[in-house]
């Protein structure tokens, strides 16, 4: 093993200028509103510099790279869409070229999730060449996720007839192993009023008055969920508000709120639909609509993957063999008292998906701090962007 990581060390060392420029060219695409087409084709070639076995779009437009033909599946799930940049008075550099300050690059989509893509790609072949995939076919899924997480995965396991026995999630972990992160449910309600004019307006049933006792039931829940012991606190947040009316001097007739629960273990869709339905007023009942979101927009192929917006939580122990192969390929690379297989993010991923819903073990691991994730300073050390390549590489030899 020690000669391994010798080489292994060599071989990053004598890449890293070439996975800078990969890296620093990828973040230079924009690739927002899950437009990951000209993004997806840069990161081909490389694959295909690199001589993967296959590069591909599959059919919902992600990047596919292969390698091997091992009768175990090991997946890299690298999200290559960003969110968009905001006010663009608020950024003091290009947030696509970027800048570097202290060892730091700062840019749009350097941490969340082109971080983890170079040393995906360049970790695999290298592997490879290293002998260490023995038993094993492995994929790098450049995908969509800041609009739906999980979408661009079902629609390759399901279309592409691909399950992993193992997945990386390469969402930013301060280069530790994280094991786990807290599910979401995305639902709204729609409550009917009776239209009349401002003026008379006691003719009326203003539908956004009868949806204020529900908004402020909804702030008041959380004082009654129960902490998981790993997850944490789950969530509720009122994110959006609107309302239906002739014009701006009637009593609207309608009014919609989307809700987002952060959930823990346990926590269903029926127990969160009961939950809703237990405060509205009894005397309103059949005014109300709640209803399940199911995301359905194209993606740049035009492809319609229908995926519910229900995202469960998942958490692995840190016990399981899956988990401690990544620390243990983190002791053998790095020398650190850090509790390595601890972690968990604060934020859903695509794991909801791969962990959540199909059972599948997954591991995140990737370079930069989450906090910084659609901030307008987001940014990533540039040294673990090229050292992440280690971990990528090693992992598969320390799963068998």
């Amino acid at each position: 093993m020690k000669d391994t990581i010798h080489h292994l060390n060599q071989r990053v060392a004598a890449a890293e200028e070439d996975i800078l420029r990969f890296f620093r060219e990828i973040v230079a695409i924009p690739s927002m509103d899950s437009d990951i087409e000209e993004v997806g084709k840069r990161i081909g070639e490389e694959m295909r510099k690199l001589n993967y076995d296959e590069v591909y779009v599959d059919k919902y437009g992600s990047i596919v790279g292969k390698i091997g033909n091992g009768s175990k599946i090991l997946l890299y799930d690298t999200h290559i869409d960003t969110v968009g940049i905001g006010d663009p008075d608020q950024w003091e550099w290009d947030p696509f070229e970027g800048k570097v300050e202290d060892g730091m690059l700062y840019a749009r989509g350097a941490l969340d999730e082109k971080n983890s893509t170079p040393g995906m790609v360049y970790g695999l072949a290298m592997a490879r060449d290293l002998g260490l995939l023995e038993g094993f076919t492995c994929y790098v899924l450049g995908n969509i996720e800041e609009w739906c997480d999980g979408v661009g995965c079902a629609a390759f396991h399901d279309w592409e007839g691909v399950h992993p026995d193992f997945v990386v999630i390469g969402e930013p972990t301060n280069m530790k192993v994280y094991r786990g992160h807290k599910g979401r449910i995305e639902m709204e309600i729609t409550c009917k009023g009776k239209s009349a004019h401002a003026a008379s307006n006691y003719m009326g049933d203003n539908a956004v008055y009868k949806m204020l006792p529900v908004i402020d039931a909804i702030s008041k829940m959380e004082k009654d969920f129960v902490p998981h012991e790993f997850l944490g606190q789950g969530r509720v947040t009122v994110t959006r508000i609107s309302s239906v009316s002739p014009s701006t001097n009637a009593v609207p007739d309608e009014c919609t709120i989307f809700i987002d629960r952060r959930v823990t273990f346990g926590e269903t869709k029926a127990y969160w639909r009961n939950a809703l339905e237990s405060i509205i007023p009894e005397e309103h009942k059949d005014d109300f609509e709640i209803r399940k979101l199911v995301y359905t927009e194209p993606s740049h192929t035009g492809a319609v993957y229908e995926y519910e917006q229900y995202f469960p939580a998942w958490a692995l122990e840190e016990s399981h063999p899956y988990v401690q192969a990544g620390v243990n390929t983190m002791k053998a690379l790095w020398s650190s008292e850090d509790p390595f297989g601890q972690g968990m993010w604060d934020f859903s991923t695509n794991g909801n998906y791969w962990a959540g819903k199909l059972g599948i073990p997954c591991i995140g691991f990737g370079p930069g701090n989450e906090i910084y994730a659609h901030a307008v300073n987001e940014h990533v050390p540039l040294k673990d962007v090229v050292e992440a390549t280690k971990f990528y590489a090693l992992l598969p030899a320390m799963i068998k």
